[in-house]
Order: structure tokens, then sequence, then C-alpha cells
């Protein structure tokens, strides 16, 4: 039987559920089993569902055994220090998609559409993110999205 939920807050159990949907499409990216996963990370296929939904109940412990066997890593940042690694590129007033391949293919349906507002990007960004392959971000596109959650993401990415 799991264990009781300790008590978190709407911020916590936000963070908890983005970090389990990232472990989960990491997973799944990479075409690997839950059993499989589980059975790499010493822990059972329940534990690993659970901590895939981010659970609050699931020890730290387990986190980040089902993190080491996906080949990922656990950083604990100062948000007080991020703020100062945000790029200071202005936001052009239109983002052509054709120079954002990420963007692009996370724009499909927007066959007529060459150009976004930054407010669309970020939005496809955000809507899309399990789709994007963090480390096929060219150093541009990396940018653009720092650019884009610094001014109209609150500094944060909501995925």
């Amino acid at each position: 039987m799991p264990a009781l939920a300790p008590p978190v807050g709407e911020a916590v159990a936000a963070t908890l559920a983005a970090l389990g949907q990232r472990i989960r499409a990491h997973r799944k990216a990479l075409r690997i089993s839950a059993t499989v996963a589980a059975e790499a990370a010493c822990v059972s296929r329940v534990t690993l569902h659970r901590i895939e939904r981010g659970e609050p109940s699931v020890a730290i412990g387990a986190y980040l055994s089902a993190l080491a066997a996906l080949g990922l890593e656990l950083d604990v940042v100062n948000p007080q220090e991020r703020r100062g690694d945000a790029p200071g590129v202005p936001l052009p007033p239109s983002i052509r998609l054709a120079e954002y391949p990420q963007l692009k293919r996370l724009a499909w349906q927007l066959r007529e559409t060459a150009e976004l507002t930054p407010r669309e990007a970020l939005d496809l960004y955000e809507r899309n993110w399990r789709h994007v392959d963090p480390a096929a971000l060219d150093e541009r596109e990396r940018t653009l999205v720092k650019a884009l959650v610094a001014a109209l993401g609150g500094r944060r990415l909501l995925v």
C-alpha cells in the first residue's frame, strides 16, 4: 500500500507533475517499456507509474533511480541565480518558423503560416513540449526558448 502523500502546495505539486511528465516523455522517446525502466531503476512498475504521475509520497531515492535508469540527472537550481542567465536578447516582433526546426515541427498544422508572434511561439512550445527533443535544440533555438520564457513566461516554461 502506497504511503500517504505529504501535504504539498500547488507549486510543489506542479513541479512534481512536470518532473513526472518529463521522465515519462523521455522513457517513451527512448522506446523503453515501463517494465524495463522499472527493473533498471530497481523499483516496481507501479512505483514507476507513480513517479511519472509526480506523486509526492514516492521517495526521492526512487525518483533519482528512475532518472538514472533513463540517463537523466536532477539538478538543484537557485531561481535567483537563474534570472541572471536569461538572455538579454530582445524578442523579435515575429518568429520565422523556417529558422527554428523544433518549433516548425510543432507547428505542422499551420501549413500556410510562415511566422508566429512570440506569444504564439511560447504557447506552441508549452502545449507541445513533450514532442520537443531538448538535446536536438540548436543553440539559436535554445536561446529563443529562454528569451520567450524570460519575457513572456514569468521565467518558467509551463510544461
